[in-house]
């Protein structure tokens, strides 16, 4: 039988209740009826059910049913219950499946990376063909680990469900970190860094910290699949208003504009690379930043191409209050 056929149970007037199936209990996430009850409301209330505003549709997390009982002649009610699915309740279903999906995936790469470090402490004798194998794998996990942390979080996106942890905070630490975490990549490129921000104090910004260092990181690494030996990457904060814009420019050979028109088109630009990493994690940071209010976009001139995002700031009057 289907799952979506529905349930049946007589309530009898002395409030004892009879299953005439088992999807009634099953439906209700309970191994077995209780043997009495005073009414259906009573009966859902307990099995951790609420009632929808003005309807017979009851709700527990993932689970909707449509609820209701018909009068017998002997005083007794038919109680039934039929599994609903509306969109709010697949979308919630969707993304308890995909938190399921990422922790069976990330735990298991988490368990290879860790063993591949122990293996690298120092404190076992490794041949020098052995040690670079390990570090390959410790590489490609760190890589797995975070690329799938990307399609995880653009797929929670996708159903408008990104987890965002907003508060109010100054920008620039996180454009710090962000900074620091890609000199050695830079380096190894030789190419210039750097971090460029305004002689006086920033306004502080209401935003998820580690939604917004990804972002900005996101088109650092962009910009670092791209860049030639001896040319430089900028990241700087240009005051607009009520406005901050994060800038992280690449002075160097431009990007031409019909690539720079698909540039956070994540699709469209998989097919065309034959790779999705770079392209995933640029749409994510799309939606990191508009989940925030804010907006992204690129620009491309004679001396080298620009990745941009805007973040609301919180402007202060003289007494202090938020504007």
């Amino acid at each position: 039988m289907g799952a979506d056929e529905p349930g049946f149970a007589i309530l009898s007037r002395r409030g004892q209740l009879q299953p005439l199936d088992e999807r009634l209990s099953a439906q209700l996430g309970l191994e077995r009826l209780p043997e009495t009850v005073g009414s259906v409301a009573e009966l859902m209330e307990g099995a951790g059910f609420h009632l929808r505003a003005g309807g017979e549709l009851w709700e527990r997390e993932d689970r909707l049913l449509r609820v209701g009982e018909r009068p017998m002649g002997d005083g007794a009610r038919l109680v039934w219950t039929q599994p609903q699915e509306d969109d709010a309740m697949l979308i919630h279903r969707r993304v308890r499946y995909l938190g399921m999906a990422s922790h069976d995936l990330r735990g298991a790469l988490a368990n290879v990376r860790s063993y591949a470090a122990l293996l690298l402490n120092g404190r076992i004798p490794l041949e020098a063909k052995a040690k670079r194998g390990l570090e390959t794998i410790l590489r490609n996990t760190d890589k797995a680990l975070s690329f799938s942390q990307d399609f995880f979080d653009a797929s929670r996106a996708d159903l408008g469900m990104l987890a965002c942890e907003r508060e109010r905070q100054p920008l620039e630490p996180l454009l710090t970190a962000a900074v620091e975490r890609h000199l050695e990549a830079a380096g190894t490129a030789s190419v210039a860094l750097s971090l460029e921000l305004p002689g006086g104090p920033l306004p502080e910004v209401d935003v998820d910290a580690g939604r917004v260092q990804h972002a900005v990181e996101a088109f650092i690494r962009h910009h670092l699949l791209r860049a030639q030996a001896g040319e430089q990457l900028r990241v700087r904060v240009l005051p607009q208003g009520q406005w901050l814009r994060v800038e992280v420019r690449r002075d160097g050979v431009p990007v031409p504009d019909e690539e720079l028109a698909l540039v956070f088109a994540r699709e469209e630009r998989a097919f065309r690379e034959k790779k999705l990493e770079d392209p995933l994690r640029l749409a994510l940071a799309q939606q990191e930043v508009e989940v925030q209010g804010g907006s992204v976009g690129a620009s491309s001139d004679a001396g080298g191409t620009t990745l941009y995002l805007t973040l609301p700031a919180l402007l202060a009057t003289s007494a202090g209050i938020q504007v």
